[in-house]
């Protein structure tokens, strides 16, 4: 049985209004509403590591300051990402597509490049081990990718391939011309009379945030509870989110201005997923014989600054 996507991706409309002759339509999407949910989230759950003592002489202000580092690198980074791995001849023709941010356009892996040269910083100003920064923020980092696929799917953008059967989501926005421009009315029409059917493809954002989110984070968040030796964690996290990541690109359709990439299947998102899985091999072989952080409690002015 296949569903027909009609979810509306604007959470709140205001009111339109001029300014310096200029109209403006402020409206708050729901996928922006997703990325406070997982910062708000990972802030309280790295706030209960560090309380926890996870991050020997870190103080609660100074994991304040991490996440502001870390919102920067997400932002910043996953624009840069997606216009230089996505869009690179577009940004030639255009290097404004690089701040026009509301068209669209966040990549993961620039995104997780971003977060890595911010927590890079932060930890030389706090005087840690990188990687130990890394072990402690990497069972926070799924849940925000969860959140964030689940935005994916609100905005109906990122969909699967065709089923190739009689199950799946008919997204709107996938549909041939012919279909464009109808009302929702007339959408739901055709979907009860299995017009649309044969359009329906995989939720692969369901999918993703699924693995790369849910279990992910389950996985990370178990095996974290006990003291891990460093570079373990970090090798955890690159490993499962590659992998997964692979997994589903083979139901995921590869995006339009790119395609394949080579042998008929493989898609940039598996060709960025690679290093990663290979980056965590490296690290889970690295960390045997590696020292161990063990807790200690936090107090209230270390790390301040």
């Amino acid at each position: 049985m296949t569903h027909l996507h009609q979810i509306d991706p604007i959470a709140i409309s205001l009111p339109a209004f001029e300014l310096f002759g200029r109209s403006f339509h402020p409206q708050v999407h729901w996928y922006g509403i997703m990325y406070v949910v997982a910062f708000a989230v990972a802030w309280l759950l790295g706030r209960s590591r560090i309380r926890a003592g996870r991050l020997p002489g870190v103080s609660e202000q100074a994991f304040g300051d991490l996440m502001f580092y870390g919102m920067l690198g997400v932002i910043l980074g996953g624009r840069i990402g997606y216009v230089l791995f996505y869009a690179f001849g577009d940004f030639l023709a255009d290097p404004l597509l690089l701040l026009r941010v509301t068209e669209g356009g966040m990549s993961f892996h620039g995104g997780l490049l971003g977060v890595l040269i911010a927590a890079w910083l932060w930890a030389r100003r706090q005087g840690l081990h990188f990687f130990d920064l890394l072990d402690f923020v990497a069972p926070l980092v799924p849940q925000g990718l969860g959140f964030g696929r689940l935005g994916n799917y609100i905005g109906g953008e990122l969909w699967g391939r065709p089923t190739g059967g009689d199950w799946g989501v008919v997204f709107p926005a996938a549909l041939p011309d012919r279909y464009r421009g109808l009302d929702a009315q007339a959408l739901r029409g055709l979907h009860e009379s299995g017009a649309l059917d044969a359009f329906a493809r995989h939720p692969s954002q369901l999918y993703q945030a699924f693995l790369e989110g849910l279990v992910l984070f389950a996985v990370l968040w178990w095996v974290s509870r006990r003291p891990r030796a460093r570079y373990f964690l970090s090798g955890l996290f690159a490993l499962g989110y590659g992998a997964f990541r692979f997994a589903v690109e083979f139901v995921r359709e590869p995006d339009a201005h790119l395609g394949y990439l080579a042998f008929g299947w493989l898609t940039m998102g598996q060709v960025l997923s690679l290093p990663l899985v290979a980056l965590g091999v490296f690290l889970l072989w690295k960390s045997r014989g590696a020292p161990v952080l063990r807790p200690q409690p936090a107090t209230a002015s270390a790390g301040q600054g």
